[in-house]
């Protein structure tokens, strides 16, 4: 069975750098991903797609990164349920992110103009 997922989009927040007890870094972000079409109103609308991203590369996308980075994802598609406080069950699909490029330079992306970059050009 094939399950892999390729984005690039937009991070709408921050990613969200966390430990976990044995140490290890993950962090959550969203991706807006630009449909290929545009709507009744001749506008393109987005999908926001929950991502997650473990240990040294979950590290390095928080030290590099910050809200409105274009960057690709290549990854897994996960999901999952849990029970919420009101005793619902909640279901939930993420990417788990096993890669990820940096597709502007910082000072291109503070000015909104998107570069891509290399991968032997990639801090890390």
């Amino acid at each position: 069975m094939i399950n892999r997922v390729i984005l690039t989009g937009r991070l709408t927040n921050n990613p969200e750098l966390k430990y976990t007890t044995s140490g290890n870094a993950v962090a959550t972000f969203n991706l807006a991903v630009n449909r290929q079409f545009k709507n009744q109103n001749g506008e393109r609308e987005a999908d926001f797609i929950r991502c997650i991203i473990w240990r040294k590369s979950a590290e390095n996308l928080t030290n590099f990164t910050h809200k409105g980075s274009l960057i690709g994802v290549e990854g897994r598609i996960q999901t999952r349920s849990y029970e919420n406080q009101q005793g619902q069950r909640v279901y939930v699909t993420e990417v788990i992110v096993d890669s990820f490029a940096l597709l502007e330079s910082r000072q291109d992306n503070q000015q909104g103009a998107p570069v891509d970059v290399a991968d032997d050009q990639l801090p890390f």
